[in-house]
């Protein structure tokens, strides 16, 4: 249901009330799914095969229309549980068949139904394949997704629109998903039968910085016995540092790191002074990175997805990771004092980082998973264990 959009009318199948329109005039078009309207935004994909609820509320997903490239999408339907925030930064999803029933003990509610009270706009029934290699081979291009009942779609005004779209780049978007107020956190990880614990015996003090946090992070911290406090992405140091911490966290998130950097790196520069425990993860470690000194820039298509396989350099091992970034760490840019210590195995791309003889690393992917595997989950430990050497 795609056509390559050289016509100013594009041929319409029947039965489409749905629309994804990109900027160089593509049209793909489909079944509205979720809520009616239209949203704009970066598209991307997900290779994921699982965990589409956490992807959709992942707060990194800012600014952006996510195209699933698994495509049996709601068997597991929705739940309270499964979700990274409470207000999902998403723009919108893009899937290649119509959404399935719930066949999951845990679903409270069919996708479609989670979707519509989100107010989230997708679409159904297009060629999610073309779309992909489409994005894997010219980058992740502008466009609108458009559910609108009534099936009046306005082809030319929408492209113009998407055109019109300024893109991620030099967007900081961490002060629009950041939370307004500092809060605790002390809920830790999902046991199945059980749900969410609760710490009572912390034994560390963390300030987490949030830039988009995903909930799951906050558990693991407080499953590794740490009271977490979590303080707006705008925090100065001196508002960190009040909490008198054991160590801080740097969280993921979305948008350009150099826009967000800009007033974080700053910050970053007085905490690192100060000689710390450091962990960042995804727009954390690309934040981190430009503070000590190294740059980052856009990748063509970036990484997302639940199989990417990354190799730690100092263990020699190798951990299938959870990734979600369209930006990257130019290693050649650190300084001698800052080792690489994470490689993609896809590509080669810098994926963590550790400030020689400081307690201070970082990684691109996203250890937490959630989803995805859970090879990763180590480095909480190893931040934790930072923290126990510097008591």
């Amino acid at each position: 249901m795609s056509n390559p959009g050289s016509s100013p009318i594009p041929f319409r199948p029947e039965g489409c009330n749905a629309a994804l329109v990109l900027a160089d005039g593509s049209v793909f078009w489909g079944r509205g799914i979720g809520a009616t309207g239209q949203a704009v935004g970066e598209v991307c994909f997900n290779t994921s095969m699982t965990g589409y609820q956490e992807i959709m509320t992942d707060p990194s997903y800012a600014g952006q229309i996510i195209t699933f490239t698994f495509p049996h999408i709601g068997n597991v339907g929705a739940n309270e549980e499964d979700v990274e925030t409470t207000t999902p930064a998403a723009r919108g999803l893009v899937i290649r068949t119509d959404i399935t029933e719930p066949a999951n003990y845990r679903a409270s509610r069919h996708f479609d139904s989670w979707l519509k009270g989100q107010g989230l706009v997708g679409i159904a029934g297009i060629d999610t394949r073309r779309l992909t290699r489409r994005i894997r081979d010219k980058g992740p291009p502008n466009g609108i997704v458009v559910h609108a009942a009534d099936g009046k779609i306005d082809i030319p005004a929408l492209i113009e629109e998407a055109k019109a779209w300024p893109g991620l780049e030099g967007m900081d978007l961490a002060k629009e998903v950041t939370t307004r107020q500092t809060y605790q956190w002390d809920e830790t990880r999902w046991v199945m039968g059980e749900g969410y614990g609760k710490l009572d015996k912390p034994r560390f003090n963390v300030v987490a910085v949030d830039y988009g946090a995903k909930r799951n992070i906050l558990r693991m911290l407080a499953s590794e016995g740490c009271k977490v406090t979590v303080v707006p992405a705008t925090a100065t140091a001196e508002d960190i540092l009040r909490h008198k911490p054991d160590g801080i966290f740097l969280s993921n998130g979305p948008g350009d790191p150099a826009a967000t950097g800009t007033y974080a790196v700053p910050v970053l520069r007085e905490l690192i002074k100060k000689g710390q425990p450091i962990f960042g993860i995804c727009l954390g470690h690309q934040l981190l990175a430009l503070a000590l000194g190294g740059t980052t820039q856009k990748m063509p298509a970036g990484h997302r997805g639940a199989n990417h396989p990354v190799k730690d350099l100092e263990t020699g091992k190798v951990e299938i990771s959870s990734q979600n970034h369209g930006f990257v760490v130019m290693p050649e840019s650190l300084p001698k004092d800052v080792k690489v210590t994470h490689v993609s195995l896809f590509d080669g791309t810098n994926e963590g980082l550790k400030v020689e003889g400081k307690p201070i690393f970082s990684v691109q992917y996203h250890p937490e998973a959630s989803p995805g595997p859970q090879d990763s989950h180590y480095l909480f430990r190893r931040f934790a264990d930072l923290m126990e050497k510097a008591k």
